[in-house]
């Protein structure tokens, strides 16, 4: 994908710089690790530093120090995010500032010259989003909404004689109503001389569920709506499967007409679902998850996440991978080390992101080259047998790669499935 600052090969996955900037590592940092395309938040970075500062600067690219590529959201998630300070109307969102109270209208025209300041490469429509648990004439009301506003964004990019150096992506919307996602998919499929790319938002939201009030990420919903349909458990009422929205893009593809652009899957994060994602045609994926989870303390590595704060890692002297490339392993810096001052010193989260990264990077990296080479079901067996080998794999991961032709469980009789999301996770102490 070739870009105004750099190339970014795909599929690729994007680390979030939600103020200008990734908590802990400088630009230098994080393109020392490879990295090519980052986001930034457009909201936040008009509340603060500002259009002003940022016009001064020459753009974010300048302001942060970053000389790669660069992907601006809309604005539109905070209208679930910061429900309680925002108003939806046809015109657009009206917030509340957050920090001081004042009230300012984000339209789409606005939120495109919002971007168009920034300078960010990929720039994204304003769409209505609405939590991903609503159901009722609310979610139809959003996703028309978002077609319209995608109109205006189109007039507005075009006006502004910057579609040659920013690249606008429409954000398909519906909720978990698939009959919606693809009359939206058509509606925008239609517009697709203004368009880039295309996004599949609308799918997070921090919804509490069931008597656990666990939150109910992009990864969650992924994983309990796609599981359930693939072992039959979505009624028809409920064709709501992350699956079919994402493969509805497919079906748009044809030997005559190719498909319409990058496709872009909004907060997307853990390993399982970015492979899974890929082998379904997603190019494009963000997500906190490995930043916010390195300040935490865990390592994400390819036998699953690595809690460093467990009491297990107190005298471990081996890095966190003794095969990863990134700084933090490259230094053999001990797990040990890493366990005394994860909750206490900066440095050591800091160092868990540096590797975190790099842990991301390489498993998109290595489905790019095996996909390149003819070897892509052969990368997800290798990867799935290594990241849940000891544990069983999650059934909905099974059931969706053997929906494109990749059966997890070939050759290997003593596997074993695990219903559920099957999430590998190290909770308590040991």
């Amino acid at each position: 994908m070739k870009l105004a600052h750099a190339t970014t090969m795909l599929p690729t996955f994007m680390p979030v710089a939600t103020q200008a900037a990734i908590k802990g590592l400088t630009a230098e940092q994080v393109e020392s690790l490879g990295v090519s395309l980052i986001l930034n938040n457009t909201y936040h970075l008009n509340l603060r530093p500002g259009l002003e500062v940022l016009k001064a600067a020459g753009g974010a690219h300048k302001f942060q120090g970053w000389k790669q590529n660069l992907l601006t959201d809309s604005g539109g998630f905070q209208l679930v995010s910061l429900s309680k300070f925002t108003t939806i109307t046809e015109e657009g969102a009206l917030f509340a500032s957050p920090f001081t109270g004042e009230p300012t209208m984000l339209t789409p025209e606005e939120s495109i010259s919002i971007q168009h300041t920034i300078g960010a490469d990929i720039i994204m429509q304003l769409d209505d989003v609405v939590s991903s648990l609503t159901t009722g004439p609310r979610v139809r009301e959003a996703m028309e909404r978002s077609v319209r506003w995608l109109d205006r964004c189109i007039a507005h990019h075009e006006r502004s004689g910057k579609k040659d150096m920013q690249n606008l992506f429409a954000i398909v919307q519906g909720g978990l109503d698939l009959e919606l996602r693809d009359q939206c998919l058509d509606e925008m499929i239609k517009r697709k001389e203004g368009v880039a790319g295309f996004a599949i938002g609308g799918l997070s939201g921090g919804e509490e569920k069931g008597m656990e009030h666990q939150l109910r990420t992009p990864n969650k919903v992924l994983k309990e709506i796609s599981w359930q349909m693939c072992s039959g458990e979505l009624s028809n009422a409920a064709q709501t499967s992350f699956l079919k929205i994402v493969c509805s893009l497919d079906r748009r593809s044809t030997a005559s007409e190719p498909r319409p652009g990058p496709r872009y899957s909004m907060g997307i994060g853990f390993a399982e679902d970015l492979l899974v994602c890929v082998a379904l045609g997603v190019d494009m994926a963000d997500c906190v998850f490995p930043t916010r989870t390195a300040r935490f303390g865990v390592a994400l590595t390819h036998r699953g996440p690595l809690n460093l704060r467990l009491s297990k890692h107190a005298k471990d002297l081996k890095p966190i991978d003794d095969t990863c490339p990134c700084p933090t392993c490259s230094d053999r810096t001990p797990r040990a080390i890493l366990h005394h001052t994860v909750t206490h010193e900066t440095a050591a989260a800091h160092a868990i992101t540096l590797h975190n990264i790099t842990f991301q990077a390489q498993v998109m990296g290595r489905a790019r080259s095996a996909i390149l080479n003819g070897t892509f079901p052969q990368y997800l067996r290798s990867f799935f047998a290594e990241y849940f080998g000891d544990t069983g794999y999650p059934e909905w991961c099974v059931n969706a790669l053997r929906s494109v032709g990749v059966d997890l469980l070939e050759n290997d009789s003593k596997a074993r499935v695990i219903p559920g999301q099957g999430a590998k996770w190290e909770y308590a102490d040991s």
